[in-house]
């Protein structure tokens, strides 16, 4: 089997602007995503998705098609997409960065991998480790009132866990998670995410007031800058510490293991470049005595369903006490596939299908397509 030719599509789907993400870091209100699809002799297509938040990643749809159309689809015509490891490998070494774009691409070869064996993903990876990947839902960081009413939302539609978006100010941060903790009372879990918009002094300080409300982890309280920030934070409290955007590479998981700045690591299958990278850096933090969760870069269908199959398969994954995000459909009018994945309030399953196990609506993905 030989890829033949990499076709690219950029879409953008609206968020609803109720749940529009608000935190330390910005504001979240529209998501441009390149879908890849990566084409074979033997008429098997492997699907992709790079989720590429300019402010977040440092990408977009555009560069994305340019890396992938320029550098990385010449790399891989005329390959075996079996070699999954390999082309992995020589992706890695083409260009220095863009990991979402070729996070892209890997997952697509998965697919083609599955299709292939005719088997999902999850089975290839090793099997379950579980019967479905537990989730939690994520508020944005605005006014407290209307975070209490998404809250109640979030309880509504079946969430027993989630996390209050902070790193707004310390003021704001304290109401807004009061607030929520008052509408949605204590047999809730509740954690916090700064998204690295804390001091190092504010957010001990405002981790300690918030183990008042009960929260049960803090998660990326500063910047990435200095990793001892972290590490520094996390012997002054109480509570857990999430890495998120602290940790991107297979050397970021062995330093934040080495330094001890977190007790969790935030696996994202974008941000490290692939299913398999993810699973490395869930290996580092298994052996260090460490957990891990999958975070989100808000993605449509197709990544959701690779980040379902990572957790599936992934015992470094603790996603029992640490519940992964994996939310789009409570997020986004569309996520553009011809069968919704099993997604509810607090559970995310994984189609039994080969490979990935989705296929895209053409006429939702031309609906959304930029022109």
């Amino acid at each position: 089997m030989k890829i033949t030719s990499i076709e690219t599509i950029p879409v953008q789907v609206p968020i609803h602007p109720e749940r529009a993400i608000r935190s330390g870091r910005g504001s979240h209100l529209v998501s441009p995503f390149l879908l890849v699809k990566v084409h074979t002799d033997e008429g098997i297509t492997g699907l992709g998705e790079v989720s590429c938040t300019p402010g977040w990643s440092g990408e977009d749809n555009i560069t994305a098609a340019h890396f992938i159309r320029n550098f990385l689809g010449p790399l891989l015509i005329g390959e075996n997409p079996l070699h999954i490891e390999r082309l992995t490998q020589k992706m890695q070494k083409r260009i220095a960065h863009n990991v979402f774009t070729k996070a892209a691409l890997e997952m697509a070869l998965w697919d083609i991998l599955g299709k292939t064996a005719n088997l999902p993903i999850y089975q290839l990876l090793g099997g379950p480790v579980r019967d479905f990947v537990p989730t939690k839902f994520s508020i944005t960081g605005v006014e407290p009132s209307l975070a209490a009413e998404i809250a109640v939302w979030a309880v509504e539609q079946g969430f027993r866990t989630m996390k209050v978006k902070v790193g707004t100010g310390p003021e704001n941060d304290i109401a807004r998670v009061k607030a929520v903790r008052n509408a949605i009372g204590p047999s809730i879990r509740l954690g916090v995410d700064a998204n690295g918009g804390w001091t190092p002094r504010a957010a001990v300080t405002t981790i300690r007031h918030l183990s008042e409300e009960g929260i049960y982890f803090a998660e990326q309280p500063v910047p990435s800058l200095d990793m001892s920030w972290l590490a520094d934070v996390r012997n002054q409290v109480n509570v857990p510490i999430i890495a998120d955007e602290s940790l991107y590479s297979l050397q970021d998981a062995m330093a934040l293991a080495r330094t001890g700045a977190a007790d969790v690591f935030s696996l994202y299958i974008g941000k490290g470049g692939g299913i398999g990278p993810a699973r490395k850096a869930a290996a580092v933090a298994e052996a260090a005595g460490l957990t891990c969760t999958v975070g989100s870069n808000l993605e449509l269908g197709v990544a959701s369903s690779a980040m379902i199959h990572l957790a599936m398969a992934t015992p470094g994954i603790g996603a029992e006490e640490y519940p992964c995000d994996i939310l789009g459909p409570f997020f986004y009018a569309d996520m553009l596939l011809a069968d919704p994945l099993p997604i509810q309030g607090g559970e995310a399953r994984p189609h039994e299908r080969p490979g990935l196990g989705v296929e895209l609506d053409e006429e939702k993905v031309e609906h959304y397509r930029v022109k």
